[in-house]
């Protein structure tokens, strides 16, 4: 298991590493779609932004998941409005919305306005998703009730499939045209008193931006009973011919999820409680273990046949109350991340709200966030 995933790879990005010390109004650690997000907002604010990465862009989990733009957050609508209450969940539904229409109408290439499905497994799951339907048709959110080859559940038709690798690509050489400086391979070694520390330069910034969502609780110990890392892993096949998924799924309570894409080839993840405890974990090494059920998964119930060319794991946050964390750690030290393993489209929706609570104090978004 080489760990490397399908995204990208005809979208070659080799960015430099820190080799000076720096000044900036903000320094961005973690380049991926949060970050760059952030990023973006800052530049459009004027404002001088260096980015760093420890590995490369969308290195982390934003280059490593399923590929899913996902309205709302991790909590399905109904228990959003239980444990939020309607006006909240409501609000931060429409705003993911809004968010997946303005990736797609910014990277058009890396998206497929496609929709998605909730195929339930159990009876238990289909009255899951009846509630579910019932509670989104009363507040005005899109969504259809579905049977079809997959199964019986719910379509979502605002959703969408993307490249994530191929996103952040472009998101950086756009950030890069602007005037902001990024560089890959570049760990911080340590974050405070307005510098973050690296091995071959000190970048100077009013503000620090930490946008990563895997082990976040490792680099910030103070949001350790609050976030906790946990692996996600996946695998993807060779063109599959003789099956046709044309919109990516999730089923089992969302523990496992798979899409199709334009190239026919299959991309899986899930099977994370197979692993037990085991998966709550900062090592973003794939398991013998869950690969083997998802192998199953793949053959007994997508019933494909094309044979397993990738597989690899990443390590995403979860958090106690299914809200993102976002918020001033310490004094002029951001930290974003802890997205329940959907922070596709919640993690950019952070990062440009970070950006604007640093450019102007306030954040219609981030409000949201702290209910």
């Amino acid at each position: 298991m080489t760990n490397t995933p399908i995204w990208g790879e005809d979208d070659a990005l080799a960015l430099p590493q820190l080799d000076a010390d720096l000044d900036a109004d903000v320094c961005v650690v973690g380049l991926g779609g949060s970050g760059l997000a952030c990023i973006r907002e800052l530049l459009d604010a004027k404002r001088r932004v260096v980015g760093i990465d420890a590995t490369t862009v969308a290195g982390g989990a934003a280059g490593r998941n399923g590929g899913f733009l996902l309205g709302g957050l991790a909590m399905f609508h109904h228990d959003a409005v239980a444990r939020l209450g309607r006006e909240t969940a409501v609000a931060i539904y429409e705003q993911t919305l809004k968010q997946i229409g303005r990736m797609a109408d910014g990277t058009p290439h890396a998206i497929r306005r496609v929709g998605t499905l909730r195929i339930a497994e159990s009876p238990e799951e289909e009255r899951d998703c009846a509630a579910q339907l019932e509670a989104m048709r009363r507040d005005g959110l899109p969504v259809e009730a579905y049977a079809g080859p997959e199964g019986t559940g719910l379509l979502f038709p605002a959703d969408a499939a993307y490249d994530p690798v191929a996103r952040c690509h472009a998101l950086a050489r756009h950030a890069i045209a602007l005037g902001a400086r990024l560089f890959e391979r570049t760990p911080a070694s340590s974050i405070d008193n307005g510098s973050v520390m690296t091995s071959h330069g000190v970048v100077k910034a009013r503000h620090i931006v930490v946008a990563v969502d895997g082990g976040l609780e490792t680099i910030f110990p103070e949001l350790a009973t609050r976030v906790r890392s946990a692996r996600l892993q996946m695998l993807a096949t060779a063109p599959e011919l003789e099956i046709d998924f044309p919109r990516p799924t999730y089923a089992r309570w969302g523990l496992d999820y798979w899409q199709q894409r334009d190239d026919r080839r299959i991309v899986l993840g899930g099977c994370r409680d197979v692993g037990g405890d085991a998966e709550w974990t900062t090592d973003s090494r794939p398991t013998e273990v869950v690969q083997a059920a998802l192998t199953t998964l793949l053959r007994d119930r997508l019933h494909v046949t094309a044979p397993v060319t990738h597989r690899w794991a990443a390590t995403v946050a979860y958090t106690q109350t299914g809200l993102p964390i976002l918020e001033q750690v310490r004094p002029g030290v951001w930290a974003v991340g802890g997205y329940s393993g959907t922070g596709n489209v919640i993690g950019a929706l952070c990062g440009r709200a970070v950006a604007e609570m640093i450019a102007s104090g306030r954040s219609a978004i981030a409000d949201l966030f702290r209910a």
